[in-house]
């Protein structure tokens, strides 16, 4: 199957890897930010645990991380062997914090814009959080939009707005498998586009190709139609070196199925930066100061609330996560107490005299 079925197999790979964003905002208008990443410790490294609970241990750090700005980082074993790496950093401000995003993708940080409102009512103070993560949907040269419309291709990939709200379970399930023909469409049309485009790229590596590249570039559609008939698999590329060895009937394109050939991996490496955002999964946790009132798309669990974070919510636009909390002002009841204590006191002092 070559490159091309290994990019294919990154959208049903198992990541061993469970990370986490933590952010937490003080009353002041500062905030920390903590991010981490737990591992499940090798056999073989068992042994060289510490007295302290720490281990010598190394663990490999995520791709999609860039903690260049985080000062603190502590490492601690917990049950099973999972090793949990925190780095932290505090921060002056919300609009400092978003500008050093320890999250990235394909080597890029990930952008974010991120505010704090403060509406002081006198006898409390509410507070409002948002930080908004930038779009990465040209990730993909084919927007999806041009294969449905904007609420099928929101919904699809964040579940806004709800499509089957009020629906039946099986009238759910209908709903879905009317919706994902267009999705998988969409893909499989954006990575034979990698591929083909990279050939086209590359044409003149092919020491005797069957057709001109004027040719093979003539032949797109008809290539495309080769590769998806009588399947429908969600991703079709673990079969394109076959289809392109069927199709030419030749194997003069299978340099750049094999992964053991410069061309093979490079091209591999095209395919999986666009399916790595499919393995972004960062689930982004928020403290506020006080009370929450509202936790926006978030579900509060105690004092935190979560966030489902994933690549696939950057596709067809920003993700933006926002709360609004309550922190009482206790010394403005002091203040009208004694108020009103001066105000009685007056009162009572004038009609003595």
């Amino acid at each position: 199957m070559g490159a091309v079925a290994i990019a294919a197999l990154l959208l049903t790979a198992c990541n061993p890897v469970k990370m986490k964003m933590h952010t937490t905002i003080y009353a002041d208008g500062s905030c920390i930010r903590d991010v981490s990443y737990s591992n499940v410790m090798p056999k073989a490294m068992r042994d060289s645990v510490w007295p302290d609970g720490k281990t010598g241990w190394s663990q490999p750090m995520p791709e999609c991380l860039n903690i260049d700005a985080f000062c603190k980082s502590h490492t601690d074993i917990g049950k099973g062997d999972t090793v949990t790496t925190t780095f932290s950093c505090p921060f002056s401000n919300v609009e400092e914090m978003c500008g050093q995003t320890p999250l990235q993708l394909n080597g890029t940080r990930l952008k974010s814009k991120a505010k704090l409102d403060k509406r002081f009512r006198w006898f409390y103070t509410d507070y409002t959080f948002t930080e908004t993560f930038l779009c990465v949907g040209d990730t993909f040269k084919l927007d999806a939009k041009t294969y449905a419309n904007k609420d099928i291709v929101s919904y699809w990939f964040t579940g806004e707005p709800n499509l089957v709200q009020g629906l039946s379970g099986a009238e759910a399930s209908l709903k879905l498998n009317e919706i994902e023909p267009f999705v998988s469409r969409w893909l499989n049309d954006n990575l034979f586009k990698v591929v083909f485009d990279y050939v086209v790229s590359r044409y003149d590596s092919i020491p005797s190709p069957p057709v001109s590249r004027e040719r093979f570039c003539e032949l797109h559609d008809s290539l495309f139609n080769h590769l998806v008939q009588d399947r429908d698999d969600l991703l079709l590329y673990a079969h394109a070196g076959d289809a392109f060895r069927d199709f030419f009937h030749s194997d003069a394109y299978g340099m750049f199925f094999d992964d053991e050939t410069p061309l093979g991996k490079e091209l591999n490496t095209e395919l999986c930066n666009r399916l790595n955002i499919f393995w972004f999964n960062v689930p982004y946790t928020l403290t506020m100061p006080g009370t929450v009132i509202d936790t926006g798309r978030g579900t509060q669990y105690g004092d935190i609330i979560f966030y489902p974070f994933t690549g696939e919510r950057l596709i067809p636009g920003d993700y933006t996560v926002t709360a609004t909390s309550r922190v009482t002002n206790y010394w403005a009841y002091v203040v009208t107490l004694l108020v009103m204590a001066i105000a009685v006191t007056s009162i009572f002092y004038r009609r003595k005299k």
